[in-house]
């Protein structure tokens, strides 16, 4: 059998391989894992390499694209938008459009072949999401466009993968996915700042923890950047949105007045009203801290709503 004839039971494989994972480790995966990979015919094959596109040994063309995780203040170096037509934006290698890498990922365009994307969330974890497909190719940005689809939708006939042209729903699930891929990395570095705890009450049960925003999502300010981030837990975080709980600039929990002097049980005196006055927690890094302009700000809107 030669590569063509195994490329598609390959990718099969390496689907079914991801989808064992995430069902048993969660939908963020470690580097050890992805480069373990799974065997097939008694050859290893992994998930990614050092390069942003990857082919293993056993296949012709690339099985994964992969990005780089964000580090705070630094530009990511493989760029992920979302452009006006809907498709999400992958780098070439490089800067020659006929490096073999690019020119696999070209391949890959003709023959409408599915792929796997390793979005990097922290250092060493990635989010993986599958199937993708090259569909665009722009020399003059050194770019490629990409489109993901569900899973339900492979389908391998005796010629290759099916793929509709033209595919409004995967347009729909492709804006979805990169949403739910940036908010599940703002969130990893969040937890990871904070240590994986409740910057509050301390829980932590990874479960029950939220990266809760300082400045919101649709606040001019409000970017998915630690420093505008909190660790909270799901009741901590509820209270924070609801006004119920503000934290200071000064970095301490203040509880609103009507909701401090209530009287109803252990749940509101020792989940709430027992962290009045009470500081939090913060990342070790300096640089990692909330913002204090940010925190000024919020607690601001807090004191007009109570």
């Amino acid at each position: 059998m030669n590569n063509r004839d195994h490329d598609g039971p390959v990718r099969l494989a390496a689907f079914a391989f991801l989808e064992e994972e995430t069902r048993r480790y969660g939908e963020v995966l470690p580097y050890s894992i992805l480069l373990r990979g799974f065997s097939f015919s008694g050859q290893r094959v992994p998930l990614l390499g050092p390069q942003g596109i990857f082919k293993p040994a056993v296949l012709k063309l690339p099985l994964s694209i992969t990005t780089a995780p964000v580090v705070e203040g630094k530009d990511r170096p493989y760029a992920d938008d979302i452009g006006d037509n809907g498709v999400l934006t992958y780098r070439y290698r490089g800067t020659d459009i006929r490096h073999r890498d690019n020119v696999g990922l070209r391949e890959a365009m003709r023959l409408r072949t599915p792929l796997v994307y390793l979005f990097g969330v922290t250092k060493g974890s990635y989010l993986p999401t599958w199937p993708v497909y090259v569909v665009g190719d722009n020399p003059a940005a050194l770019s490629f466009e990409i489109e993901v689809d569900a899973p339900t939708s492979l389908r391998v006939a005796s010629s290759g993968f099916s793929f509709n042209e033209g595919d409004a729903r995967r347009r729909y699930i492709t804006v979805q996915t990169q949403r739910r891929l940036h908010q599940v990395a703002f969130r990893e570095r969040v937890l990871d700042a904070y240590r994986r705890a409740c910057a509050i009450c301390r829980l932590q049960h990874e479960e029950l923890l939220d990266a809760a925003h300082i400045l919101p999502d649709g606040h001019p300010k409000g970017e998915p950047v630690v420093r505008n981030g909190l660790s909270l837990c799901k009741l901590h975080h509820a209270a924070f949105d609801q006004n119920i709980l503000g934290i200071r600039p000064d970095l301490k929990v203040e509880i609103r007045l009507d909701v401090l002097q209530e009287r109803d049980g252990p749940m509101l005196q020792h989940g709430l009203q027992g962290f009045h006055n009470r500081s939090i927690a913060t990342p070790r890094s300096v640089d990692l801290r909330p913002d204090p302009a940010f925190l000024a700000e919020r607690y601001s809107l807090f004191r007009k709503a109570g």
